[in-house]
């Protein structure tokens, strides 16, 4: 009788864990706190993951946390600076954003006498009309746009609150063993396999994301070159490959439209060599995207698109980037139970 009263007590406090950690969920999209969610969960997991490496050479409780709290220092300082230095080489003069869309611009009107018709209908008429509807499009999607203008500063706070949190947990879960009452200890559950499981998507991401960029750099700066082919802003595309890559599937979408836009300022047969180039390289990220995003959360590629269409319906560009990682959530929960 006893066991089944523990028991139900204890399911209640899952449920109960369950509701506000789904609550949690909905308003950190609700009131834009996606960033300040990741960069709170980056530092807290490379320090999870480098701390074992501190114990062993101070093993000495305040050797440990004086090396802990400066892994964390130094964490948090590296995040910031190459968060800082990746803004500053798209605000430069060979990395703008601005340049490359202007370049794009010019070379959709100079490529209009090479292009077919077919393709020729579904463009703007000239480089004025792509900058007015770009411009129309900015202005469309400027809440979603959040790193853009005003938001840019709020966000930034965001992001540096959120890495400091994110250490303070880190180094008081690697100095103390904390014996929780039955509802904290099911709140810890909750929080771990959320953090497991943007440990296991982020990380495979990245991953993925470095494969897609060595070869797209590869492509651009070694193949094309051998053949007397110079494109412009090669750094730029390259950087842009790996960021857009964080993004599953659609980020893929962006850096290839990019890449087959820049190269036909050289000719229709480059813009169609370079597809033709990302088609094998993506095929092969399919490959790597099945074994090691798949493998981490035994998600196909079909289940992760659904679900950052219908997140991305919701909450725009901010659902996409957090689809994944409450996808794999989701999963964990319902696979510790043999739900699937």
């Amino acid at each position: 009788m006893r066991d089944h009263y523990t028991e139900t007590l204890s399911m209640k406090f899952d449920i109960a864990s369950w509701i506000l950690i789904g609550m949690a969920m909905l308003l950190v999209l609700v009131f834009h706190l996606l960033p300040a969610l990741l960069a709170g969960l980056l530092v807290y997991q490379l320090i999870h993951i480098l701390t074992p490496h501190i114990e062993r050479k101070f093993p000495g409780p305040r050797a440990k946390l004086i090396a802990i709290a400066l892994l964390t220092i130094i964490t948090v300082s590296l995040l910031s600076l190459a968060g800082a230095g990746l803004v500053a080489f798209f605000r430069s003069e060979s990395g703008s954003i601005t340049v490359l869309l202007a370049k794009m611009a010019q070379i959709i009107e100079d490529s209009r006498k090479i292009l077919p018709v077919w393709i020729l209908e579904r463009l703007p008429s000239d480089a004025i009309a792509f900058k007015e509807e770009a411009t129309i499009w900015l202005r469309t999607h400027a809440n979603q746009l959040q790193v853009v203008g005003k938001e840019a500063g709020r966000i930034t706070a965001h992001i540096i609150i959120g890495m400091i949190v994110g250490g303070m947990i880190a180094l008081r879960d690697a100095l103390n063993d904390d014996q929780y009452q039955p509802f904290a200890r099911a709140l810890v559950q909750r929080a771990w396999l959320f953090g497991d499981a943007f440990k296991r998507v982020v990380f495979a991401q990245v991953r993925i994301a470095s494969i897609n960029a060595l070869f797209t750099g590869v492509y651009l700066a070694i193949i094309l070159p051998m053949f007397g082919i110079e494109l412009p802003l090669v750094k730029t595309l390259i950087a842009i490959t790996f960021v857009a890559g964080l993004i599953p599937v659609v980020g893929n979408l962006i850096s290839n439209t990019v890449i087959v836009v820049v190269s036909l300022s050289q000719s229709l047969g480059v813009a169609i060599g370079s597809l033709l180039y990302l088609i094998v390289i993506h095929k092969l990220e399919y490959f790597l995207n099945a074994r090691i995003v798949g493998g981490q959360i035994r998600a196909n590629a079909w289940e992760l698109l659904i679900t950052m269409l219908v997140m991305e319906a919701i909450f725009g560009l901010a659902g996409i980037v957090a689809a994944p990682i409450y996808y794999a959530y989701i999963k964990s929960e319902l696979r510790i139970r043999n739900l699937i």
